[in-house]
């Protein structure tokens, strides 16, 4: 169950004896969120809450279709030992994990990179003081290294301390996981101080465990591991949609109480546009993606023909695509949205490729770059003229050979460039639209603001 590295965001404040951790019990801790924090409290009401020893520290993960399959584990050791304010901080984060549906998403590669990036967006919406020193908070500089600390540690795991340190502070609040993992993953230099920092190897590989022996006192995350291994595509979908009527109900019994604690009016409009009954974009990016698909076909003697059985070898079928993605150049198209739409197609990527291009006026043949998982390419811009859509149209339909479908980032703003021999999609840029009226054949995928999740 337990991640590989260090756990120790949320470190123990103060030490307890065997008899203290025997008898503590978290029901009472529900109990007062039940008054004073009744969204919280509705939403960990929610789920089996399991006291074990078999994780560090604490975290939640899905178990089956009901909702009570949410479990939240929890190491009497740890949670005993610090203090009540930052119970009630902990069991807030681990709440967030189940309303952002982080325990449903398959991690982000690098996983260590990723456990951080959902921590600096979950704890946005905690109040600072129920956090502990030692705990991920955007804004906030690490805890200053004390003399014995600093006698225990190379120049190197200085160096990283403070290179992360100077990271994290320099973070704004309110931002996406999606958003924070991506800013990690640009800053070589603080990626590899957090690899070297959890005991890896700092090549910007693995899941934080390797050659390095990691820095004591070094904020980690609690407990990520299992989140959505362990469930097939319909179970999680079962699951997510549940948990989402828990979530739209705390909510309403927050509201009917006049009551929502902590929560701020900003953090109640995520969890509001949460719960709107709307398909979101990435689904039906998803679901091109999806038919967008061709199928390799290779005969195997070990599978029976289904016509000829015995006579003629059986087939083997791996489903793959190539889909063309042409971004617009023109102003109104920021890095943010690409970031979007990068992130996305990071999830489909196991058996889509990418080729993207930048057009205006034209396609820019030079800026093609393929991209698979674990490879995206950064945002950047080599072409700054007017929009056309017959550009991308034109260019995908003179290399249908090479694509199953295309998809056009823009903002919307430019005439109707007719019909397409391949399958097209419009993904357009939050807060715009298409200003004509797209073919029936054509998916419109329109992009919403990025939730802080």
């Amino acid at each position: 169950m337990a991640d590989k590295g260090t756990n120790v965001e949320l470190a123990p404040t103060k030490k307890v004896d065997e008899a203290t951790v025997k008898g503590f019990k978290l029901d009472p801790y529900v109990l007062d969120l039940l008054f004073k924090e009744p969204f919280y409290g509705s939403v960990m009401r929610s789920v089996n809450r399991i006291r074990t020893q078999s994780i560090p520290t604490a975290g939640v993960a899905p178990k089956g279709e009901d909702v009570k399959g949410v479990h939240f584990y929890w190491n009497p050791e740890f949670v005993a030992g610090l203090e009540h304010q930052q119970v009630r901080g902990l069991i807030k984060h681990e709440c967030w994990h189940i309303i952002l549906g982080h325990i449903f998403d398959r991690r982000m590669e690098p996983h260590l990179q990723w456990n951080y990036a959902t921590d600096w967006a979950i704890n946005c919406h905690i109040p600072e003081v129920e956090l502990p020193e030692m705990g991920l908070y955007p804004g906030r500089a690490f805890k200053e290294l004390t003399e014995e600390q600093l006698g225990n540690m190379s120049d190197q795991q200085v160096q990283d301390y403070q290179t992360m340190s100077a990271f994290q502070e320099a973070l704004p609040k309110f931002k996406s996981s999606e958003w924070y993992f991506a800013e990690l993953m640009k800053n070589k230099e603080a990626s590899e101080a957090l690899e070297r920092s959890q005991g890896g190897s700092g090549e910007g590989e693995g899941d934080g465990e390797g050659e390095g022996d990691g820095i004591p006192g070094m904020p980690g995350t609690d407990d990520h591991s299992g989140w959505s291994d362990n469930l097939s595509d319909a179970e999680r979908e079962v699951l997510k949609g549940k948990v989402k009527q828990v979530i739209e109900k705390a909510a309403k019994e927050a509201d009917a109480k006049g009551n929502w604690g902590s929560v701020g009016a900003e953090t109640r409009a995520t969890i509001r546009a949460l719960i709107k009954n709307e398909i979101p974009w990435q689904s039906v990016l998803k679901k091109f993606c999806g038919m967008s698909r061709r199928s390799d076909r290779t005969s195997n003697v070990r599978r029976l023909s289904r016509k000829y059985p015995g006579i003629q070898p059986g087939h083997n079928k791996n489903y793959t695509s190539s889909i063309a993605v042409y971004i617009d150049q023109s102003g109104s198209v920021g890095n943010d949205a690409l970031e979007l739409l990068f992130g996305e197609l990071a999830h489909l990527a196991k058996h889509t490729e990418f080729t993207c291009y930048h057009f205006d006026t034209s396609v820019d043949e030079k800026s093609e770059t393929v991209w698979r998982k674990g490879k995206t390419p950064p945002p950047s811009r080599t072409r700054c003229g007017g929009t056309d859509f017959s550009a991308p149209t034109k260019h995908a339909n003179a290399n249908k050979h090479r694509f199953d479908g295309y998809l056009v980032l823009t903002d919307g703003e430019a005439p109707d460039p007719g019909p397409t021999k391949i399958k097209r999609g419009w993904v357009i840029t939050p807060g715009r639209k298409l200003i004509f009226d797209a073919s029936k054949r054509d998916f419109v995928i329109n992009m919403k603001e990025q939730l802080a999740a």
